[in-house]
């Protein structure tokens, strides 16, 4: 009977918080009918904050896997000084608010610092532009990937690496033949994580786009906007859009887990 008691509850929370709202967003999107829908996701707003989006994720997710390639081989090749502050500083982005972060942005480029001031006498835009959505993306994501790699590339050791610098190979051969084969799943399931969050982020790009439409709105601030103007529908509609983009994140996840699992049991 506690068994049976533990799935209720289980199957009950998962019904309220999770499968639920997906409903009633699916049937919110559809209330108006096909057409409604069709129009609501293919309105220029709405494919300008969807390309930007794409834009955001992309250069986030390439300059995250980046920097945790970077980062992880470094921290599990070497000793040196403030190792473990780089490992606390890229835990960072979990522990400070989105907002906050955003906000911190806006301090740093707005117009009443001083290096934003120069930024904008020599045409640099920032904060209310493209530039600063992806620097704000970036912050919230950039632990994804090191995060990943950092305790994988820690229990596979450097056995390897050291074996092929026996036998001749170059930092970069040691790199590419030798690491990347045996991290490869690790780095796209940190990937997939960084796109996840950086399609889906609010916060921080709330406080820093300036909610322009057609021009700094990305998907979550333009379902905001159509939600507070009454536009139940068509922001339902757009929000379905998040929604297929959470599943495909979320069966990619479950994929690279199944291969990772695999990987170790068979190692």
């Amino acid at each position: 009977m506690i068994r049976r008691l533990l799935i209720a509850i289980t199957i009950l929370f998962l019904s309220i918080f999770l499968v639920l709202p997906i409903l009633v967003v699916i049937a919110s999107a559809f209330q108006q009918g096909m057409h409604a829908y069709w129009a609501a996701i293919t309105e220029p707003e709405a494919l300008d904050a969807l390309k930007l989006t794409l834009i955001v994720a992309g250069v986030a997710v390439v300059s995250n896997t980046i920097f945790g390639l970077s980062a992880a081989w470094m921290i599990t090749n070497y000793s040196f000084k403030g190792k473990n502050l780089l490992i606390t500083l890229i835990d960072l982005p979990f522990t400070v608010s989105p907002v906050i972060s955003g906000l911190i942005f806006v301090l740093m480029f707005g117009g009443r610092s001083v290096v934003g001031r120069w930024l904008i006498d020599h045409g640099i835009k920032i904060i209310f532009a493209t530039p600063g959505i992806i620097l704000a993306t970036c912050f919230v994501t950039f632990p994804f990937v090191a995060r990943e790699l950092i305790p994988l590339m820690q229990s596979q050791g450097n056995q390897e690496e050291e074996a092929a610098y026996m036998l001749g190979a170059n930092g970069w051969q040691i790199f590419w033949r030798v690491t990347v084969p045996k991290i490869k799943w690790g780095i796209l399931y940190g990937v997939v994580l960084a796109a996840g969050r950086a399609v889906g982020e609010f916060g921080a790009v709330s406080v820093v786009s300036g909610h322009i439409r057609g021009m700094t709105n990305t998907l979550p601030l333009h379902i905001e906007i159509l939600y507070n103007e009454y536009q139940f529908s068509a922001a339902f509609a757009v929000a379905t859009v998040l929604l297929v983009f959470a599943l495909i994140t979320l069966l990619l996840k479950r994929y690279l887990e199944y291969r990772i699992e695999s990987k170790v049991g068979g190692q």
